[in-house]
């Protein structure tokens, strides 16, 4: 499908008529990619419980079931697995040798609501959303919330369980999150509210001077699908955030560049392949590729 252009400086960031291929269908709802060294990428089909892998050569084979219905995902600078995980309320870290350990699970001695999405700065510290899409019919155990709201956290580099930090409070449902190239910002998105907001970020990664970076990314209505969900950035600062029709672009100063139009609703991207110049794309009961002009932005586990 063809890229919607409302900037021509889209045009440097991905071919107008690029291919969006499907790799692979037939799942239930995909989320949470991450590319892995072994030239694969594994994916969350959360409603089912199952955690995937595809590879170029091999195809998809299930990686784990039940999987706790965990989302987002991510690797920390050593390369361990962290995982957001609706049925714990937990976030985990999964290391190559088979250990997983619990990093996060509740916050003043309540459960937190259902870590959905993780980055890990360049100091180790792991930043997560907590709304409570994990707590609803489906994406997870329909069961009552312990906190009375939807949070962003921080645990520092070689935190543990009771290191956790709250850093913002004020959310409907957050969601995606990213770090500027610099680290100097931090984007959180709104699911409910249809929106990316950036805050300046300080010292043990404290947040302030919170703004609205682009607003009107659909409705926030999680019926009708086409919502502000997954975020990335790539190496340019540009920011690319799942909505309506498919994955929208916006350059660091949020102006809105075009949309990579995807034939079903898009839960969550990531980059991977050469030059992680590959957007790798989970879109409902599939995962899609599209070839770009530009790489991810370097996390940690990209070097």
């Amino acid at each position: 499908m063809p890229v919607a252009v409302e900037s021509e400086k889209v045009r440097e960031l991905v071919d107008e008529n690029a291919e969006v291929e499907r790799i692979a269908t037939g799942f239930t709802f995909t989320e949470g990619p991450i590319w892995m060294d072994d030239g694969s990428l594994h994916f969350s089909d959360m409603p089912a419980d199952t955690r995937r892998r595809w590879h170029p050569d091999e195809g998809v084979r299930v990686l784990l079931f039940p999987s706790r219905k965990c989302n987002g995902m991510t690797r920390d600078n050593d390369g361990n697995l962290i995982v957001c995980e609706h049925v714990t309320s937990s976030v985990v870290r999964e290391s190559p040798d088979g250990r997983r350990d619990v990093l996060a699970y509740h916050w003043q001695g309540k459960y937190l609501n259902s870590p959905n999405d993780v980055i890990v700065a360049s100091d180790g510290s792991i930043i997560f959303t907590d709304p409570t899409y994990g707590r609803m019919p489906g994406f997870g155990i329909e069961r009552s919330q312990e906190l009375d709201f939807q949070g962003v956290y921080r645990i520092p580099p070689g935190g543990g369980r009771e290191d956790l930090q709250l850093l913002a409070d004020d959310f409907a449902q957050p969601n995606g999150l990213c770090l500027a190239p610099d680290e100097s910002l931090l984007y959180v998105n709104d699911t409910e509210r249809a929106h990316i907001r950036v805050f300046d970020v300080g010292s043990d990664h404290r947040l302030s001077n919170g703004r609205v970076f682009a607003e009107n990314i659909g409705d926030g209505d999680l019926a009708k699908g086409g919502l502000v969900d997954g975020m990335k950035l790539d190496e340019r600062g540009n920011v690319y955030v799942t909505g309506p029709a498919g994955v929208w672009i916006f350059s660091s100063d949020g102006d809105h560049l075009g949309v990579i139009e995807v034939p079903e609703s898009v839960g969550n991207l990531n980059w991977g392949e050469d030059g992680w110049s590959s957007l790798f794309i989970p879109a409902s009961t599939s995962v899609y590729r599209v070839r770009m002009k530009v790489g991810g932005n370097r996390l940690g586990y990209m070097n």
